[in-house]
């Protein structure tokens, strides 16, 4: 029998999940409802993807299953709000980085089925990354379930909980890095001549045909690098820069942060 799916917020992150799962498994929802209080995120939801907007709690009552898409700081106010509606035959879905799924059920009770997945945008073209994990009422259909739902939206992939951390720094966050790599490479190809569209789809094609070597070699990193990098040339001469820079410190440091700043979020 078909769900009824329910959407709390409608950030970007949500408009790039409802983007995937419209697009290819709407068949399976007999109605998707969402909620957010911005009323401008509300029809533009209504309008691309024929959802229908209820308040929260009626959203709740009536949905099968529920994905929370709110900010970690807002979390305890819509669990709270909504804290007599849930039942234990739902299934909640939760992107909020940090907040345990031990939190969500203890918020909620009635030994709610509670899964938590962080995606990353990526999803919006299908081609995302998205760790799923379950809570202590979770079955493993429901995890399969989950996580087949997210597949469609790129590689999905079932982790430990306490893994879920790491991997909001390192793929959750990892988008923004990757921009901004390409974002500084296009700077560069500016700087020495190039014309901007030229310098873009250079660079852009760069970092996907690299990606595609990656992937296809299953070499090291390191050793594909080094095949770039003849003795005394431009490669070699660039890369030094960039250690030199601390590149690799510069990584470290942020995956990190972005790690702290997750579990942070799940003590606020």
């Amino acid at each position: 029998m078909a769900k009824v799916l329910g959407v709390i917020g409608c950030g970007k992150m949500a408009y790039a999940i409802l983007k995937g799962l419209t697009d290819s498994l709407s068949a399976n929802f007999s109605g998707i409802y969402i909620n957010d209080i911005n009323s401008e995120r509300v029809s533009l939801f209504e309008k691309e993807f024929q959802v229908k907007y209820l308040n929260q709690d009626e959203l709740v009552k009536i949905s099968d299953i529920i994905i929370l898409a709110v900010k970690p700081q807002q979390v305890t106010e819509v669990m709270a709000q909504t804290k007599d509606l849930w039942e234990s035959n739902k299934l909640l879905i939760s992107i909020a980085a940090g907040i345990k799924t031990t939190v969500l059920e203890q918020r909620a009770g009635n030994q709610l089925p509670v899964i938590r997945v962080m995606p990353n945008t990526p999803c919006l073209v299908g081609d995302g990354v998205s760790a799923v994990t379950g809570g202590t009422y979770a079955s493993e259909a429901e995890i399969e379930m989950v996580r087949e739902m997210f597949g469609q939206l790129g590689v999905s992939v079932t982790v430990e909980e306490k893994q879920l951390d790491a991997v909001t720094a390192l793929s959750g966050s990892g988008p923004a890095y990757i921009f901004l790599v390409a974002e500084s490479m296009i700077n560069a190809g500016v700087l020495v001549g190039l014309d901007i569209n030229l310098t873009r789809k250079l660079v852009l094609n760069t970092i996907k045909g690299s990606i595609s070597m990656l992937e296809n070699s299953g070499e090291h990193p390191a050793v594909l690098r080094d095949q770039v990098c003849s003795p005394g040339g431009t490669t070699i001469a660039g890369v030094r820069q960039l250690e030199d820079n601390g590149i690799r410190r510069a990584f470290f440091n942020a995956v990190y942060d972005a790690y702290n700043r997750s579990i942070e979020l799940g003590k606020d």
